[in-house]
């Protein structure tokens, strides 16, 4: 190809990877020995720059998605691995929900709950317990906000020394 110098340094400035300009060059043949005909060509130049872009931003677009048949994978060995350990700590974590959770009005616990766990709509949890939607927002967002800060209460909590007489532990 007569353009094959120029492609080759305008890919280069693209960004594309050494050996990917190679398969772009290369695809770009493939598809040009497809052609039935050439006559439709009036500016090869440009139509060879054109191909080779699209290529490139297909390929950048394959990149771009994730497999998730790999991650299913990988996923479903790892909820294969429940170790005693695990259990424990997943226990352990439900039951600071619970208790963070339980933290709540009623009504704040019911919103987060429909909210959060069941996935409903504002629209409909406005509906079933026949408050505004207005009024779910704000319970939905301070219910969340008051979990967090329990969660976090809790966790920074946990890191402390345990009190002992008064004082802190290793404290005389």
């Amino acid at each position: 190809m007569p353009h094959e110098r120029d492609l080759r340094a305008w890919l280069r400035r693209q960004v594309v990877a050494a050996a990917d300009v190679e398969d772009v060059v290369q695809e770009c043949y493939c598809r040009l020995a497809q052609l039935r005909d050439i006559a439709h060509i009036t500016a090869p130049r440009a139509y060879l720059f054109i191909m080779a872009r699209n290529i490139v931003r297909r390929q950048r677009e394959r990149a771009r998605v994730v497999r998730i048949d790999p991650l299913a994978a990988t996923m479903e060995a790892e909820a294969d691995m429940l170790t005693p350990e695990r259990v424990a700590q997943a226990r352990q974590e439900l039951g600071r929900v619970q208790a963070a959770l339980a933290t709540l009005s009623d009504r704040a616990r019911s919103i987060f709950v429909m909210r959060r766990i069941e996935g409903q709509s504002q629209k409909a949890i406005a509906q079933a317990l026949g408050i505004s939607e207005t009024i779910v927002e704000n319970e939905a967002s301070r219910g969340l906000r008051a979990l967090l800060r329990h969660m976090t209460q809790d966790e920074a909590d946990q890191d402390r020394p345990v009190m002992t007489g008064g004082t802190r532990a290793g404290q005389g």
